[in-house]
């Protein structure tokens, strides 16, 4: 298997607000893509314990060999040099202009001239550097930066977003805008029309004007039942969805004490700013992790967000696991959900949580009552009553030196059962926090990137005798049940005590695919 091609990176940032709130901004010579964080929330004895995550930009240009090239500024360096490396990062300081600390005549924000300059700055790399796309990297509104060029500016040129941009990785981006719990619209209504420091460039009016090429563009504003959240696969140079990451923050209790209104204002089931239903691209990957918007404890500052970052960009194979076949007991007055958790061996972090307490378990609806997708786009079975757990990304060149050949991944699956009264939660018979079925499903993967096939192993912790981190693989691998090239397919069962609840006939279904 090919190593994938290291592309130019380009990062762009969130909202700064208003002119104070840019002047800062622009005070960074980075954009704030070199910060990073120094403690982990828990650690032994109930004490905070350190843990140094040095910054996204610092870390690829560490472990990736990327480098960051000024020369009194990335346009000066620009200019002067014929060519550049393609392992560089670039910053996009769309803000510099509407920065009061530069000139005394600061230009107004505008979404549409930051994606415009965004594509100079991209088309310029691509030419001195020889590469034939670029990755970009956003947080918050930055993604929607980066949506504006793709969806918007770049269609209306004329050209296909496919043939600059390689990739998209968003960090708590408000794919979907910023809504609010309370207030039954009025606090949107109020912002989108007064324009409070640019903030309605979150609202559905202004998103669609941004997100919407001038050839099917609705004079009269966006259509009933428009989804911001959607990039259309029905229009010409459509970007694939497959090369988008979205990363969807679940804390919002760590959300800056200055943003504490706004978390307030969003609700729990958000990151402090954004809400979980409003940061992904339907049809896109998605990671949860439990960090919050900004700040110390954000999603850019996390070993979290830097992993599945790196492994999106850089990995070489793409591994999804679904429940299928399972078949949930005829009780109209229970609800189902799942909780999952990926780890992978040698890692402090967790890649992909999806809890209760966390405010996103995945919902479990009966596959024969429901087989049609409904819901969520997230958590929506397909046809086939498949109800996605995991989407993940491997790099064989990031085996662990303890992974003895093989790369480990633990797959930690819940299943848990609510009971409803007149259409109120019943905790008559409930036992909180305590799950009807609860095991692991350790994985250990080839560590060998020369073929698309890989030598897989995988068993449930409740068949393990003693500690996971003992446990050596042994017997044949898993086969492959595709007979087609560059896809494997494994149905791996559950444990028999998940029978009465998913049936006889629920499986895991693992599938492994080559990703460049």
């Amino acid at each position: 298997m090919s190593t994938p091609q290291k592309l130019p990176l380009v990062y762009v940032r969130g909202f700064a607000g208003d002119t104070a709130g840019i002047n800062k901004a622009v005070m960074d010579p980075f954009y704030g893509f070199n910060e990073g964080s120094t403690h982990i929330r828990i650690g032994p004895d109930n004490e905070p314990d350190f843990y140094q995550f040095e910054s996204p930009l610092l870390r690829l240009h560490l472990d990736e060999g990327y480098q960051i090239l000024v020369d009194g500024s990335q346009a000066i360096y620009l200019n002067s040099h014929a060519t550049i490396p393609p392992e560089s990062i670039w910053i996009h300081r769309f803000y510099d202009v509407s920065a009061s600390t530069w000139s005394g005549r600061p230009k107004e924000f505008r979404m549409e001239t930051a994606a415009e300059d965004l594509l100079t700055l991209i088309d310029t790399i691509r030419e001195k550097s020889g590469a034939p796309r670029v990755h970009l990297v956003a947080h918050s509104m930055g993604g929607l930066v980066c949506r504006c060029l793709i969806q918007k500016i770049l269609p209306d040129l004329g050209r296909d977003p496919a043939e600059c941009v390689g990739k998209l990785f968003t960090y708590g981006t408000p794919h979907g805008g910023i809504t609010f719990d309370f207030g039954f619209g009025m606090l949107e209504r109020l912002r989108d029309t007064i324009g409070i420091n640019g903030a309605q460039i979150f609202g559905p009016e202004r998103m669609y004007e941004y997100l919407t090429p001038e050839s099917v563009a609705d004079p009269n504003g966006p259509p009933e039942g428009w989804d911001p959240r959607e990039m259309p696969l029905d229009r010409p140079f459509a970007f694939p969805r497959e090369r988008v990451f979205c990363l969807i923050g679940t804390n919002p209790a760590d959300y800056d004490v200055a943003h504490g209104l706004s978390a307030a204002a969003v609700g729990p089931r958000s990151d402090g700013l954004v809400q979980i239903d409003n940061a992904y691209v339907p049809g896109a990957h998605q990671a949860y992790v439990h960090r919050s918007h900004s700040g110390r404890y954000g999603v850019v500052n996390s070993e979290e967000g830097y992993q599945n970052l790196r492994r999106f960009l850089f990995g070489d194979r793409e591994v999804k696991a679904a429940l299928v076949g399972h078949r949930l007991p005829q009780r109209k007055d229970t609800a189902w959900q799942a909780e999952v958790a990926l780890s992978v061996r040698g890692l402090q972090i967790v890649m992909h949580e999806r809890t209760s307490a966390q405010w996103c378990p995945i919902q479990l609806r009966d596959r024969t009552r429901n087989p049609t997708p409904e819901g969520p786009a997230e958590t929506a079975t397909d046809t086939a009553g498949a109800v996605p757990l995991v989407d993940t990304f491997l790099c064989s060149g990031l085996a662990h030196p303890g992974d003895t050949g093989t790369m480990r991944y633990a797959l930690h699956l819940r299943i848990l059962s609510l009971r409803e009264r007149d259409g109120l939660l019943n905790f008559g018979d409930h036992l909180e926090q305590t799950a009807d079925f609860d095991d692991i499903l350790v994985v250990d993967v080839g560590a060998d990137g020369a073929t698309s096939v890989p030598a897989l192993s995988a068993v449930w912790n409740s068949a393990i005798a003693g500690s996971i981190r003992d446990h050596r693989p042994g017997g044949h691998a898993r086969g492959d049940e595709n007979p087609g090239p560059d896809i494997w397919v494994n149905h791996i069962e559950l444990p028999d005590t998940a029978a009465p609840i998913v049936g006889a006939d629920a499986r895991l279904r693992l599938t492994v695919t080559p990703w460049q």
